[in-house]
């Protein structure tokens, strides 16, 4: 007998959602950096062990939007904790409600969603405070459960998908046992190379670029060659962006070339170029270029 869980992750900027994701998956799936909004779209990782099938959907730090891509992504937020079997809540332990908790909890509310409260970062406090965290969650919504974890270290992650296990329902699985999620590896790709921009820069400029696949083959030997367009929003980011020689440049190509090598299992010879397109956040046209909207 089969069974299947939907599965939707959601929380504030920064709570762990994708370190968390990428931890039940095993594989690295979604980009982590230590900077607000690194998630973009809803990213689908999928788990199966023994007859059950885990499919969870990683979904944006839920945050004020600023932006029409901002608004995109807290829509999708909106949208992903419907209709699913489980919405895991994800805090950190801080005994005090949010504003975007509290939102959270709002929807949640609205849609009549089951939901686990899941208090990430429990390595970082002493075990004594996560009371306090529990006793005012749980005053504010009935949470089926409350599970402490640490997405970083491993801790209470076992204990989390135990619990999942109660609200998978019998059926066929959605998705072939071996696959992890339902990115193309194009995408998967384009994200690793975002994600060392969001490593390597500061402030605003990370968050004004958008990464575009234009070619992406593979040899007869095996290498794939690959070859991506960095988006930016003004001309003085573009310099950062490349540095001085180039060394920037050079040095987030490097890295997003041994995430992607480790990933794909080969070779992979990446070539970078950077370009401006000055306000594509706000520009819809722009936006369904990059495939952040349906609209």
């Amino acid at each position: 007998m089969t069974k299947s869980a939907m599965i939707t992750i959601c929380g504030r900027p920064n709570a762990g959602k994708s370190t968390l994701t990428n931890a039940l998956v095993g594989e690295k799936i979604a980009i982590v950096s230590d900077k607000p909004q690194t998630t973009r779209n809803r990213i689908t990782g999928i788990v199966s062990r023994g007859d059950t099938q885990f499919v969870l959907m990683d979904t944006p730090g839920f945050h004020k939007p600023r932006t029409r891509l901002g608004d995109y992504m807290v829509n999708i937020v909106k949208e992903s904790v419907a209709d699913v079997d489980c919405v895991l809540l994800m805090v950190e332990p801080v005994a005090a409600i949010g504003a975007q908790e509290e939102a959270l909890i709002e929807r949640l509310k609205q849609v009549g969603a089951p939901a686990v409260l899941v208090i990430n970062k429990i390595d970082t406090v002493d075990k004594a405070r996560l009371l306090e965290v529990m006793a005012v969650y749980s005053a504010a919504f009935d949470f089926d459960a409350i599970i402490p974890i640490s997405a970083k270290t491993g801790e209470g992650v076992d204990e989390l998908l135990q619990e999942l296990d109660k609200y998978a329902e019998e059926g066929p699985h959605l998705f072939p046992d071996d696959m992890i999620t339902d990115q193309p590896e194009r995408q998967i790709c384009a994200e690793l190379v975002r994600e060392k921009l969001l490593r390597n820069l500061n402030k605003e400029i990370p968050h004004g670029t958008a990464i575009e696949v234009t070619k992406f083959s593979e040899r007869d030997n095996g290498i794939i060659d690959l070859e991506v367009t960095i988006f930016c929003e003004k001309d003085s980011h573009k310099g950062i962006i490349i540095g001085k020689k180039g060394a920037m440049l050079k040095k987030i190509g490097e890295q997003a070339r041994q995430d992607i090598e480790a990933f794909m299992g080969t070779k992979v010879n990446l070539q970078t170029w950077v370009k401006v397109k000055e306000n594509w956040r706000d520009s819809m046209a722009s936006l369904r270029n990059f495939g952040f909207t349906d609209q």
